[in-house]
């Protein structure tokens, strides 16, 4: 089959042939119909998530159709259409296991990093960690979904219940959960690279009420911030607007270093915290969520092959949404 294989960090994928994957125990293979560009498939690319299986088929938001099942599967028939996200395994028994907080699992499994993903013309998955997919979606549409959709709404949740939410970064993930916010009545404050119009006016179109630079003021305290960028420094620029008791959410798996602030702006019980992974629950209840309500997700499709033009546009920010490769 042909896949997109990187084989060295900080260095092109490259187009090869390998063989198709077989599905053991527990297992499906699928043949992939898209598989979205995620900042995190960026972030092993370029060496910022360091120590990745090696040669490695990057990719994390995976729609494909089951081909085959292996031994002890239920659940999933032949034909069906399914997502792989970035949660591939964990252990089941450490004690974050135990304690339903799987996505901390001491000895986890993530597709795309130390499982091949779906840069490829077909992907292995543990049956356990598959989703079934809202019929609604066309496979484009879908693939944002199974991170930037599962990510940002498990972001949104510890986010908390405040009416004003800020998301700085407008890109994959905050386009699908400042739908999800605003179905839910909140205001979304949008905070981009200062003097990106075109990105504030992108904001505007998924129904922020304001969206400026991440340098600027909003007219209201926010309740609540989500930082999608991996930009340290806007930490501090996020307490700054925030209202007593507020909370800063930093969504992203690697982020550049937090510089040093004045403990004045995190008193009066303001919090920082980050988002790991997620759980199958969040994408059950994520998948059920986007089943109930039509959710429009921006894409750019590229062929498979033009994976690494996907992961260029990505890193110079060209990509209004999210890109999709296509087998």
């Amino acid at each position: 089959m042909k896949a997109m294989i990187l084989e060295h960090q900080q260095a092109p994928l490259v187009l090869s042939e390998i063989a198709k994957p077989v599905a053991g125990p527990g297992q499906i293979v699928v043949r992939v119909l898209a598989c979205g560009v995620c900042r995190t498939d960026l972030h092993v690319v370029d060496g910022d998530l360091k120590h990745p299986k090696l040669p490695l088929v990057p990719g994390h938001e995976v729609v494909g159709r089951v081909e085959t099942i292996g031994a002890g599967v239920s659940g999933f028939a032949i034909g069906e259409r399914v997502g792989i996200p970035w949660l591939g395994h964990v252990c089941g028994h450490c004690a974050y296991c135990r304690e339903g907080r799987e996505n901390l699992c001491d000895t986890p499994g993530f597709t795309g990093y130390d499982i091949d993903g779906g840069y490829a013309e077909f992907a292995r998955a543990e049956a356990d960690y598959c989703f079934h997919l809202p019929g609604q979606y066309s496979d484009v549409e879908a693939a944002p979904l199974l991170c930037a959709g599962l990510i940002g709404y498990r972001s949104f949740r510890m986010a908390g219940p405040g009416r004003r939410l800020g998301l700085y970064g407008f890109g994959a993930a905050a386009h699908i959960i400042a739908q999800v916010a605003v179905a839910e009545g909140r205001e979304i404050y949008a905070f981009t690279s200062p003097g990106d119009v075109e990105a504030q006016e992108f904001a505007r179109r998924f129904g922020a009420v304001w969206a400026g630079g991440s340098t600027e003021v909003p007219p209201e305290l926010l309740d609540a911030a989500i930082i999608f960028a991996p930009v340290g420094a806007l930490v501090p620029a996020a307490l700054r607007v925030l209202r007593k008791g507020g909370r800063v959410v930093c969504a992203g798996i690697h982020m550049s270093d937090i510089p040093a602030f004045p403990y004045e702006i995190l008193w009066e019980e303001r919090q920082i915290m980050s988002v790991a992974n997620l759980t199958r629950q969040d994408g059950l209840d994520f998948m059920a969520l986007a089943g109930r309500t039509k959710i429009v997700t921006q894409t750019t499709p590229y062929p498979l092959e033009r994976a690494n033009e996907a992961l260029a546009d990505l890193r110079s920010g060209r990509l209004e949404g999210a890109a999709v490769l296509l087998p």
